[in-house]
């Protein structure tokens, strides 16, 4: 089924660009028939590299306007996920998922759920609301990376979004006394609201923002909030 899929899509593909008079026409189709051969999501850099693995050597400015028209006549769809990233995973017509992306590895799932679909469109009607399209993006940290993951961390290595439990609090007398002073005690639950991964880090604890440095935060550990079983 995704040959054939693929074979109708770059035959369609060959009649509307010529149909335009779309220029370049060979070089664009190039760049189709690599980016049909791609699973999931890729970025304009990713599409130059396999073109100059298949021996097709374009510019990236070309490789991006291709892009771009394929998503303009419904070949692809751009996404830009939660990083700035661009990334571009093909459109077949009659088709929808949705992503899940882990914040650690980077890693999209894409999931399709009928029911998540019937909730969107029960949901839309009970406001009166035609809907049209939607996409749904769920963040969070994958399977692989929570198997790596040690039982107690840092709260400067847990991401944005997490909800902890501080375990312990380390460092001297000082830092402790800054810790307490801040309110935060051991077995306090806390929601990292934001971790650039370097500077300071905001979280939330008893409806609360709190400022934290990395120095601090490296000396508080966490743990993950168990699930209700």
């Amino acid at each position: 089924m995704p040959n054939t899929l693929h074979r109708q899509e770059k035959e369609q593909f060959s009649k509307l660009f010529k149909q335009d008079q779309v220029t370049d026409f060979e070089d664009r189709f190039a760049v189709m028939e690599v980016f049909m051969q791609a699973d999931g999501h890729v970025t304009s850099a990713q599409m130059v590299e396999r073109l100059a693995a298949r021996g097709f050597k374009r510019e990236p400015e070309f490789v991006r306007d291709t892009l771009k028209l394929m998503c303009q006549y419904g070949f692809a769809n751009k996404h830009r996920f939660d990083n700035g990233e661009i990334l571009y995973e093909h459109l077949h017509l009659g088709q929808h998922h949705d992503h899940m992306v882990c914040t650690k590895c980077r890693k999209i799932v894409e999931f399709e759920d009928p029911q998540l679909e019937a909730l969107q469109i029960q949901a839309a009607e009970r406001y009166g609301f035609h809907l049209l399209q939607h996409k749904m993006e769920m963040y969070g940290i994958c399977a692989q990376c929570m198997a790596q993951r040690r039982e107690l961390i840092p709260l400067s290595d847990a991401p944005k979004g997490e909800r902890l439990v501080v375990v312990r609090l380390d460092g001297g007398p000082m830092a402790r006394a800054r810790l307490m002073a801040m309110g935060l005690r051991i077995g306090d639950e806390l929601d990292v609201l934001t971790n650039s991964g370097q500077g300071q880090l905001v979280i939330g604890v008893d409806y609360k923002r709190l400022v934290i440095g990395r120095g601090l935060a490296q000396k508080l550990m966490v743990q993950v909030k168990s699930k209700p079983t």
